[in-house]
């Protein structure tokens, strides 16, 4: 039987499926025809093709969980022991504070001594942070204590943050963008596009698991099941993905005279409106956890808040997808404000939905 012809040297490897068709016909005079699929596999299984990547993300899914998970627990908790969302928002809000300020200096740790040897105790204390907040809550401690408990937690490791940086490790390839003999090619600008999609839509589905997940064990089992439970997932987590040594970005030490107050990120052009625009997102995203809450339980129907938050997290989610398959035009500081123009106008659904229909 005749085989197929051989792959051309400039042709990559990736353009060619793996599930090659061969579909032999034996016709009248006993030849055959053979035909080979080269339809090129999608984005993400071309993505997930690098040596390394399913592994480190698993574990990173499991420490990204409890993201979508420790709010809305905290919430449930010390609003059911203490009868006031207000108290509940704002140790909420401290904590979210206190990781504004602490975490750069938590990531600029990884950097300097790397992933696993910062992440995994950092991680520790943060847990410990959610196992005193669990202590308080459930034995009546003073009000501080909570925001005390609840601002430790702030060396939680931007595990997300992480995860990109070795998306980035591992498709930019060396400084020059060659192949460096671990397996790291040229910089590969696509599919550093959809490895920063996927890792947003990761994103959002631990946002729409992790307050369902929170709700549900905190309806079901106890009170402080969610923060417990959260806690368990981030370290177990965060040990499985610092375990992936081989796809860990290399150490960047500090280096005399590099680091001064002239090349601070925050004197970045543009740097500093658009960590405004963050913060007011990350306001409106917070803030919409316990109004979604308290706006359910007052008309008894606390389980449906755990629903409301995980479907707008799946759309978010399934946009994400969407935009890491898409191959989208000009520069991303263009696109950016019709993105938020087009947020802010669906955001206004939920609302509209509320004041209409109750």
């Amino acid at each position: 039987m005749p085989q197929p012809s051989p792959r051309p040297p400039s042709q990559p490897l990736s353009t060619v499926t793996q599930d090659a068709l061969v579909i032999a016909d034996f016709g009248s005079r006993g030849r055959t025809r053979t035909t080979v699929d080269r339809r090129p596999p999608g984005p993400y299984r071309r993505l997930f093709a690098v040596p390394g990547t399913r592994a480190f993300t698993a574990g990173n899914l499991i420490a990204r969980l409890p993201m979508g998970m420790f709010s809305v627990s905290a919430v449930i908790m010390i609003a059911g022991s203490r009868g006031s969302y207000a108290l509940a928002g704002a140790v909420t809000a401290t904590g979210l504070a206190a990781t504004a300020v602490v975490a750069p200096w938590t990531a600029r740790l990884v950097d300097r001594y790397g992933q696993a040897r910062i992440a995994v105790p950092a991680t520790a204390l943060a847990a410990l942070g959610s196992l005193a907040l669990l202590l308080c809550t459930h034995y009546g401690a003073p009000d501080w204590t909570l925001f005390a408990a609840y601002a430790a937690t702030a060396t939680t490791p931007n595990t997300g943050g992480m995860s990109r940086a070795r998306w980035a490790h591992l498709l930019n390839g060396d400084e020059k963008g060659t192949a460096d003999g671990k397996g790291r090619g040229r910089a590969d600008g696509e599919a550093l596009h959809t490895a920063n999609s996927f890792e947003q839509a990761v994103d959002e589905l631990c946002f729409m698991l992790g307050p369902a997940l929170a709700t549900f064990l905190c309806g079901a089992l106890f009170p402080e099941a969610g923060t417990l439970v959260g806690a368990v997932l981030m370290m177990t987590g965060v040990l499985l993905f610092t375990a992936q040594r081989s796809t860990e970005p290399p150490v960047r030490p500090r280096v005399e005279g590099l680091h001064t107050r002239g090349t601070s990120p925050l004197r970045a052009a543009g740097m500093r409106p658009l960590l405004a625009v963050c913060l007011a997102t990350g306001a409106v995203f917070g803030s919409m956890e316990v109004v979604t809450i308290a706006f359910a339980d007052e008309r008894g129907h606390r389980a449906a808040a755990g629903a409301v938050l995980a479907l707008q997290a799946a759309g978010s989610f399934a946009a994400g997808l969407l935009y890491g398959a898409l191959r989208p035009s000009g520069p991303a500081e263009r696109r950016h404000p019709w993105c938020l123009a087009a947020m802010t106008a669906l955001m206004a659904l939920p609302l509209l939905a509320a004041a209409l229909t109750g």
